[in-house]
């Protein structure tokens, strides 16, 4: 029976992780969380509720990767196969607001997980990344970034996930360390944060409240930014796809080589409007009122248009199960029946 480390267990994409697992795997999962910040043992429980019998093949570990994992706490998690390093900060306002502590966690986090992988040696060390370590592209019909493009993050989120990989690559190639980096758009699902925008849509949408759209004016016309979302249980898929069929790529001495990467990324770029319109019609409320409202004056460093191009990996073989729209009437429809997850 292989043992899977996650970090970041109690965030809403890592506990659709956990139950994707569960799913699709005998594994046992070994998860660490601080739950100082967005992670909430209410996500694991939950599932828990549905299926008990899900609770005995998960360890829980509550700890603050700001600080090492102590020999006492490394016995007690045991051996390890696989590691998923998903714990971040990844609030791009917070990250403006109040840069330094939220750079220093993230690269903090990273070191002494790091530091633990050389100690636990697992097969595979997959550091999860954004999208946003690219940049923004263009517009919304680019095509957006491939792996290994030009890193030009645009905010302190951005630049600390972009440092975790310069981190990891470097333990890669220093002690060997099975890196792997993956870099992903928006997820979306059931349990996420209440202040999330597709959450937040729905919210307004069912209160017949105004929805707020960002954009501004650009030459006489209303450009409003756009992002590719993936539903997370997808983006799980995605992961366990990789741990089972690409096995890491090992430096070579003195070669000029890196590790891999993968790009994962929804089937579909939407504007916030057309993401607003979309959650409206699957909600049957297709009359609904908005306002674009220009915030990117007032808020640098954040991008109007974010784009993958995940060709690799589908070329690998991988595709998700389910597509956009499915996913998001599945989430619209387990929130309206879960209405304390919303409000």
């Amino acid at each position: 029976m292989k043992r899977i480390l996650i970090t970041g267990i109690g965030g809403s994409i890592a506990s659709h992780l956990y139950a994707h697992i569960m799913t699709n795997t005998d594994w046992e999962v070994v998860g660490i969380d601080s739950f100082k910040h967005r992670g909430w043992i209410d996500r694991i429980v939950g599932h828990w509720e549905e299926h008990p019998e899900w609770e005995s093949r998960l360890q829980v570990i509550t700890h603050d990767l700001n600080a090492p994992l102590s020999p006492i706490t490394i016995k007690k998690i045991g051996k390890i196969d696989y590691i998923i390093n998903m714990a971040s900060l990844s609030d791009v306002e917070a990250s403006i607001q109040d840069p330094v502590p939220f750079v220093q966690n993230n690269i903090n986090l990273v070191l002494n997980m790091l530091e633990y992988a050389r100690i636990a040696k697992p097969e595979i060390f997959i550091q999860i990344s954004t999208d946003e370590v690219y940049g923004a592209c263009a517009n919304k019909n680019d095509i957006g970034a491939k792996e290994w493009e030009p890193i030009v993050p645009s905010n302190p989120y951005s630049a600390s996930k972009a440092s975790q990989e310069a981190i990891a690559i470097s333990y890669w190639r220093t002690y060997g360390v099975p890196v792997v980096i993956t870099n992903t758009m928006n997820n979306f699902g059931e349990r996420q944060s209440s202040t999330k925008f597709p959450v937040m849509v729905q919210k307004w949408i069912a209160a017949g409240e105004k929805v707020i759209v960002h954009g501004e004016e650009r030459d006489g016309k209303i450009e409003i930014g756009s992002r590719s979302y993936i539903h997370s249980r997808n983006f799980a898929d995605a992961l366990l796809f990789i741990i089972k069929n690409l096995p890491p790529y090992h430096h070579v001495p003195d070669a000029v080589d890196k590790p891999d990467r993968y790009n994962i990324a929804g089937d579909l770029q939407l504007d916030n409007l057309e993401l607003a319109k979309l959650i409206a019609k699957l909600m049957g409320k297709e009359d609904f009122e908005y306002e674009v409202v220009n915030v990117h004056t007032l808020r640098p460093g954040h991008d109007r248009h974010y784009s993958l191009d995940a060709s690799k990996l589908a070329g690998l073989g991988w595709k998700s199960p389910l597509t956009f729209e499915e996913s998001l009437k599945n989430t619209i429809e387990w929130q309206n029946s879960h209405r304390d997850w919303i409000e």
